[in-house]
């Protein structure tokens, strides 16, 4: 397969060398070299440089005959942009051609252009053009494709000592696009300026070939912080979202979606990919989320869509994520290499029920045991069958005018957990989670989408949430993986504050079944919402119990004791209960008349293990003033009692505090907490004195007691 990779790429190398008319430096390669079938070809890449233009203003603003003889055209400087796709071909490091793509070329300074060039200043590429074409390089609007120069008459050399590729003395000539635009079609061809490049070289695919034959391939890292070696065993992360679409029709307002994702192995071991009947390769589902509410549509986030699982075959060898791909695939993802599945591929409809896997350990049956992990007899696939199940509703852009969305892709592998165990500091499980954001189009079935922004490499989607704080948790290191609760607090009106909660499970095996927040004594709580991603249907041999699928019913809710609290069914009262599992994300909601301040929140799990607690915001207190109760305790003619003993005590019998008598019978309890009702009693063996209980709402005066003899 490579041989006939390499002989092709040769072939469309050499066509080029005979299909372009430019003053190519090509031209001295004598016959025996270009003839040679053994040597390392080298395809190369820009890493960094620079573009000149020296430009005859007069010329390019149609004023040639009043321009003097000796004036100097004006310089426009560029950087080219590193790592960028403009590619030559080296073989025993002699240059042999340029292939089709583009590089973005940097202003570095600005002079008085043309209206149209100066809008696209900042946009600006250098291309090579397909071979066939009139002229070998150009430069055109990178963003709307506009044709501005093209570039002729050029030397091209490169010194395989220092990497180093220039283009010099280039003529630049008026295209007909930017001639016609201009209003002078006639200066279309008019040199105008001198073109030249200089840039730093580096190698993205290194081939050795003896006699016509492939001996060995290399994708050589990028020199960067994430190049392949940095992460001691094996480590995939998903390295790239795209493609994100609608596959299948409608069902019961329901469409099915998947995204592609490419696969890569950060680590310096090669992670297994041993496919089915083998329960050891990763196994890759997706999500939907979607941010809106408020006056930015940033005040809620929430997961609307959620797929089965892609189970993984056949590691490539690429190297998308520019890590320098040691070459191994196959049963294996080797170090540094990348692996992409399109999102036709992720969209089965064969995917694998989530139910049979413990997201931390990565354990699964095999697929040729009594529990196959991707069973399909049974039943009938719709559209939006184990796919990313979302409602057409939260998709609809009428109804969620302003909000946005991003994708999710997760690979759980149980090759990182077996190293894990016998490598303790090279536990790789938590960083499997990447997102993107993608913009809808369409207020019903069929939906389209577009990427907005790159990748956001290992980090969940919750991340993305605008304003809020994320906290994660982690509540059995090492034995199981780690969640997250995030929280955002707004005041949309006066006296009014809304409180967001979400909770996420990235790889919790344990799942979660309960969430309580704190509520201040005062505090009102109203608006009481909840929401959770729907649940697939279950079908025969998805390992639910009864293969009766997951529950879709809302959590219980309770404002009691002083918290809000939400809850799923136990475990014990249904293993089917719609708990928070792995890959997904529920939220929690309310509004209070109280500001918010740092709570103490319980969050329970559903499989195993004492609950835990974590800081979140919830509403503070009403504010309390503390009040006094005065009196005199006196006998029946009048005279005070001193060196009594006065009894404060509360609804439950329980002493709050003591105030002994004057010698005048005075007595008096400050900073009391109103509330109650409390009772006020004087103590004697003396004297018998009635109790006087009632709610202290205010500071309370005269509160007299007349001794009746014992």
């Amino acid at each position: 397969m490579l041989k006939t990779i390499v002989i092709v790429f040769l072939a469309v190398v050499g066509l080029f060398l005979l299909t372009n008319g430019t003053n190519n430096s090509l031209a001295g390669i004598s016959p025996d070299k270009q003839a040679a079938n053994s040597g390392t070809l080298e395809k190369m890449i820009v890493s960094d440089g620079s573009v000149t233009m020296d430009i005859n203003l007069s010329r390019l603003n149609g004023a040639a005959s009043r321009a003097r003889k000796t004036e100097q055209p004006s310089q426009l400087r560029f950087n080219a942009e590193q790592n960028s796709f403009f590619t030559v071909v080296v073989f025993n490091n002699e240059l042999r051609g340029a292939l089709p793509g583009s590089m973005p070329i940097i202003p570095q300074n600005f002079v008085n252009l043309p209206a149209k060039l100066n809008a696209s200043v900042s946009s600006l590429v250098l291309e090579k053009t397909p071979a066939g074409e009139p002229y070998e390089f150009v430069i055109r609007d990178g963003k709307t494709g506009f044709l501005f120069f093209n570039i002729e008459g050029f030397e091209f050399t490169y010194d395989a000592n220092d990497h180093t590729l220039n283009i010099k003395d280039g003529r630049m000539l008026i295209s007909n696009e930017f001639a016609a635009e201009l209003r002078r079609p006639a200066d279309a061809g008019a040199i105008v300026g001198q073109f030249s490049l200089k840039t730093t070289m580096r190698a993205i695919e290194v081939t050795q070939i003896v006699e016509g034959e492939v001996t060995s391939n290399v994708l050589p890292p990028v020199d960067n912080p994430e190049s392949a070696g940095n992460v001691p065993g094996p480590d995939v992360v998903v390295g790239d979202l795209a493609g994100l679409a609608q596959f299948g029709a409608a069902d019961g307002g329901f469409v099915g979606l998947a995204v592609g994702t490419d696969s890569c192995n950060f680590g310096t071991v090669d992670l297994n990919w041993f496919q089915n009947p083998s329960n050891d390769h990763p196994l890759i589902p997706q999500n939907l989320y979607r941010m809106s509410g408020g006056a930015t549509n940033d005040e809620r986030f929430e997961q609307v869509g959620q797929s089965q699982m892609k189970h993984a075959f056949t590691a490539l060898t690429q190297n998308l994520c520019a890590l320098g791909c040691n070459g191994v695939g196959g049963s294996r993802l080797g170090s540094g290499c990348s692996d992409p599945y399109s999102a036709s591929l992720n969209s089965g409809p064969n995917l694998g029920s989530r139910a049979f896997v413990n997201p931390f350990t990565g354990f699964y049956p095999r697929n040729d045991s009594a529990t196959p992990n991707n069973s399909h007899t049974g039943h009938t696939h719709t559209g939006p069958s184990h796919r990313i199940l979302t409602p057409i509703a939260d998709l609809n852009t009428t109804l969620n005018a302003g909000a946005t969305y991003y994708a999710e892709g997760q690979y759980i592998t149980p090759h990182e957990y077996v190293w894990c165990q016998a490598n303790p500091t090279q536990c790789n499980m938590y960083n499997n989670v990447s997102y993107r954001r993608f913009s809808v189009n369409g207020t019903g079935s069929p939906f389209s989408f577009g990427a907005v922004g790159a990748t956001v490499r290992a980090k969940t989607a919750i991340t993305a949430w605008t304003g809020a704080t994320i906290s994660e948790f982690k509540p059995a290191p090492g034995v199981d993986g780690v969640a997250s609760v995030g929280y955002k607090v707004t005041n949309p009106s006066p006296g009014v504050y809304r409180y967001e909660y979400a909770i996420y499970n990235q790889n919790l095996d344990r799942g979660i079944q309960s969430f309580s927040v704190p509520v201040g004594n005062g505090a009102t709580v109203n608006n009481i919402g909840f929401h959770a991603p729907p649940q697939h249907p279950g079908w025969a041999n998805d390992g639910t119990f009864n293969s009766a699928g997951y529950s879709n019913a809302p959590w219980a809710q309770s404002n009691a004791g002083g918290a809000m609290t939400w809850s799923s069914e136990t475990f014990a009262q249904n293993p089917n209960a719609n708990a928070i599992r792995w890959g997904t994300l529920y939220n929690f909601r309310f509004e209070s008349n109280r500001p918010p301040q740092t709570v103490t929140a319980t969050i329970g799990f559903y499989k195993t293990g004492a609950p835990i607690t974590v800081q979140i915001q919830g509403p503070s207190p009403a504010q309390v003033t503390n009040v006094s109760i005065s009196g005199r305790v006196v006998t029946s003619s009048g005279q005070g009692i001193g060196g009594l003993l006065v009894a404060l005590t509360d609804a439950g019998g329980n002493f709050v505090a003591f105030a002994n008598t004057s010698s005048f019978g005075a007595y008096s309890f400050t900073n009391v907490v109103p509330g109650g009702p409390y009772t006020i009693e004087p103590l004697s063996k003396r004297y018998v004195f009635e109790p006087m209980t009632m709610p202290i709402t205010g500071d309370v005066t005269d509160m007299n007691f007349v001794a009746e003899p014992n």
